[in-house]
């Protein structure tokens, strides 16, 4: 169903990434990727050595995974917090002329979360909020932006964004500072469906996921307990990775008019209260 068709996937660090799942079905669906990862570009200053050895061997995993599991799919670096890199990324892309028909967002950062131990909220700083909302939030209005500018994104693209039940709940598995943070994400999605299905006919979706533990990202915030846990109380049980990328599709298909929706892919999890 995505025949001809190409996507951005962001937020990709291995091949156990949720983002992974959605480029290996569009992929199987005829569709094609571009994917993005966080590495020292010519916008990055002042590094510590430390630094520019964590991003450059963070881009080199990247890049292996993606050419292990998509093949020859074009790679880049983004680093959503660095204007300048959006901007320049956007510009690859109309000088590649490389047209896009929708892009995941799966970006997410919150550093008051260390070793699966949750900073109070009380205790969160100005600059540590900002740092997350910037980075899980206002970059999908700053990515769909440049995209726009450089008119790389298409008319009747279709954008999704990775959120989960603590956007809208406190759960047993407590986030703070990053629950906030995708609570405005989901509502920047609401706000952008509007806005983008007015002037471009484009359509704009989050999706909730369940927990799992099997992406870095899962793996650095939740314990087993809690894995197990949601399982129980879901219906159906946890959601796979898989049935996650079967629903981005979806919502990637052309012609669809779903726009505006904050969907739930969690094996009936947000039902049981």
């Amino acid at each position: 169903m995505l025949e001809g068709k190409t996507y951005l996937i962001t937020g990709i660090a291995d091949e156990h990434s949720l983002a992974m799942y959605t480029a290996r079905e569009i992929i199987k669906n005829g569709g094609k990727v571009v994917c993005t990862g966080l590495g020292v570009s010519k916008h990055h200053s002042d590094l510590s050595d430390k630094a520019k050895a964590f991003l450059n061997q963070n881009y080199e995993d990247f890049k292996q995974s993606v050419q292990k599991e998509l093949g020859d799919s074009h790679t880049a670096i983004l680093d959503v917090t660095i204007d300048a890199n959006i901007e320049s990324f956007a510009q690859e892309l109309a000088d590649k002329n490389i047209k896009l028909d929708g892009f995941l967002h799966a970006i997410a950062m919150d550093k008051t979360i260390r070793k699966k131990e949750v900073k109070p909220l009380i205790d969160v700083t100005l600059q540590e909020f900002c740092d997350t909302m910037d980075v899980s939030a206002y970059s999908l209005i700053s990515v769909t932006r440049h995209l726009i500018e450089k008119n790389v994104l298409q008319k009747g693209a279709s954008i999704c964004s990775l959120s989960y039940i603590a956007a809208a709940k406190v759960t047993f598995h407590p986030y703070r500072n990053i629950s906030i943070a995708k609570a405005a994400l989901e509502r920047i999605t609401v706000e952008l469906a509007d806005e983008l299905g007015r002037k471009h006919q484009m359509r704009c979706n989050a999706v909730r996921f369940s927990p799992f533990m099997g992406s870095k990202a899962g793996n650095a915030t939740l314990r087993p307990e809690d894995v197990e846990t949601s399982n129980r109380m879901s219906p159906l049980g946890n959601a796979r990775p898989e049935d996650l990328a079967f629903e981005i599709v979806h919502l990637f298909r052309p012609e669809s008019r779903i726009t505006g929706e904050i969907r739930h892919v969690d094996g009936g999890y947000h039902i049981t209260g």
